[in-house]
């Protein structure tokens, strides 16, 4: 850390400043500064995490995430044993029963348990069909055992060369069982109907896909949903305490290799001069001078055509920058509900694993309603009141006071700009009633009478709050011309910019969206390059 002046002013220059302290940013300070590079973390907001935030937004005593609920990548993620978070305080567990859907009538549910009890799921899928339950849990297997693989492409800057490599390995895979290299160029969607009879799956599976970084309906994901999507399945874990116990781990182990955060503090302009990146100017007139590098947590538009301003761009990168397409994939509204008891689902009478599942589905009736919810959530209609939803009190009391339980859940919504202000507060008024109608289908007690309290959170509130552009949590498309090496666009996909020492780091870069700090980790060892450092590659696994 630096010292501070007489008067307890931080420094006026540093050899790095990172914009914005999402987790991202803070995983890419701690490496800067553990290079030996001086750090500043600028964040306009009074705490770090960005969508990893735990709140107290309905009644005190009950703790939401409202925003990043899932943690997947904590067993590959370099950060956690390079920097300790354990040591640090994070703590996590991983339900047995992951992902479940409980349907409107007397069908049975689905329940899919982490990998060690992939019998358990065999058997909850088999009350549809042998067949899938074979191939479901043969799929799981070979995923799993892509870990290595996952985590090399998650955690190395991308490269054309990953893709075109895709399909050899997809046969080397699963080309045993039917799959060939053609399978990468085809949708999830069509993968999953392809390999699964049982529609009940399929509905199940559609949503995990969307919300797991795969649209359905995309082609070309083929091979995303068989090996990452896939894979994730069975490593989801829990926060204790809240997801923003991670925001707080990963900011001390910042503040022990002494990086500075400097909160409340907007930055208005990149300040550039001759085509190099020289610091930071804050909203009141204060600047900022980075010797080495400035690193935006931001999304692309706000950080190339807002800070660094089209002035001080090529004509074609203001164009690149302007065709960035953020939504409708990743725009999801988060509802809050503080309980008196858990949900007691019907369809526990014939599998009491639903009634602890960390992710459960309610109110769908098939893939084709699945289907339908999906597209009208992004072709910008509102849609029918239905959900993911997860009790993280069944796993950690300490989200809500003795004896009660805090609920929260994802619905798909239209992108921001899709609906009127207006509108957006009148959804917020209704809509989780009308979910609470189709929760109250599929468990009798959840009545107006087991709620204490309810809260809505709608992509207006999240781009303005999170700056997440028109509420996608990915700040920006997941679509193959914007994924990979194309993220954000080719010429900017190694995080590097065409202002010498600016690179971006936050989820407008590749992978994109969702809890693995790689935008930030890949950003450092771009950085690590062209500063001569030694760029991280952790023990045996090589990436």
């Amino acid at each position: 850390m630096s010292d501070p002046d007489a008067t307890g002013n931080l420094p006026e220059s540093y050899d790095a400043i990172v914009i914005g302290a999402g987790h991202n940013g803070l995983c890419l300070a701690a490496y800067l500064c553990r290079a030996g590079l001086s750090t500043l973390v600028v964040e306009r907001r009074h705490e770090e995490g960005g969508g990893v935030n735990t709140e107290e937004p309905v009644r005190a005593g009950f703790r939401h995430n409202m925003h990043a609920q899932y943690m997947e990548f904590f067993d590959i993620m370099p950060m956690m044993s390079d920097f300790e978070l354990g040591d640090l305080g994070l703590r996590a567990v991983k339900p047995d029963a992951q992902a479940g859907i409980v349907f409107p009538d007397d069908r049975p549910p689905i329940v899919l348990h982490r990998s060690e009890l992939i019998e358990k799921t065999k058997k909850s899928i088999a009350r549809y069909s042998k067949t899938d339950a074979q191939i479901y849990a043969e799929l799981k297997k070979r995923a799993d055992a892509m870990e290595s693989v996952i985590a090399a492409g998650i955690y190395n800057p991308p490269s054309p060369e990953l893709v075109e490599g895709q399909g050899s390995v997809l046969e080397a895979v699963f080309g045993d069982l039917g799959i060939s290299a053609n399978f990468m160029l085809k949708s999830p969607r069509v993968v999953i109907d392809e390999l699964f009879e049982s529609p009940e799956l399929r509905t199940l599976l559609y949503r995990i896909s969307v919300e797991w970084g795969a649209p359905v309906d995309e082609s070309g994901l083929g091979a995303m949903f068989l090996s990452f999507v896939m894979w994730t399945i069975g490593n989801w874990k829990l926060c204790l305490g809240g997801t923003h116990s991670l925001a707080k781990a990963m900011t001390q182990a910042c503040y022990r290799q002494g990086v500075d955060l400097l909160e409340n503090a907007l930055v208005e302009r990149i300040l550039v001069d001759g085509k190099r990146a020289v610091g930071v100017g804050l909203r009141g007139g204060r600047e900022i001078r980075a010797r080495q590098v400035v690193a935006s947590n931001a999304d692309l538009k706000q950080t190339l055509l807002e800070m660094v301003g089209p002035e001080n761009l090529s004509e074609r990168w203001v164009r690149r920058a302007k065709a960035y397409r953020y939504g409708p994939s990743h725009v999801l509204g988060t509802f809050a509900f503080c309980l008196r008891e858990p949900p007691d689902y019907l369809a526990a009478q014939i599998d009491e694993d639903i009634n602890k599942c960390f992710y459960t589905v309610v109110g769908f009736e098939g893939p084709d309603d699945m289907l339908r919810y999906i597209r009208d959530a992004y072709s910008g209609r509102l849609p029918k009141p239905a959900a993911g939803t997860w009790i993280n009190t069944l796993w950690d009391q300490s989200q809500a006071p003795k004896g009660e339980h805090s609920a929260g859940g994802w619905y798909f919504f239209p992108p921001s700009s899709s609906l009127s202000n207006q509108e957006w507060a009148e959804i917020r008024l209704s809509f989780n009633d009308s979910f609470l109608t189709e929760w109250h289908k599929v468990a009798p007690n959840m009545t107006n009478d087991n709620v204490i309290a309810k809260r809505l959170y709608t992509p207006d509130q999240m781009e303005h709050k999170n700056l997440m552009r028109e509420g996608d949590f990915s700040n920006g498309e997941f679509s193959l011309d914007q994924l990979g090496a194309n993220r954000p666009f080719p010429e900017a996909s190694n995080y590097r910019t065409e202002i010498d020492g600016l690179y971006l780091c936050g989820p407008s870069a590749a992978p994109g969206g969702g809890v693995h700090s790689a935008c930030g980790y890949n950003a450092f060892k771009a950085i690590a390059q062209d500063l001569g450092l030694e760029s991280p590659i952790v023990g045996s696994r090589g990436y």
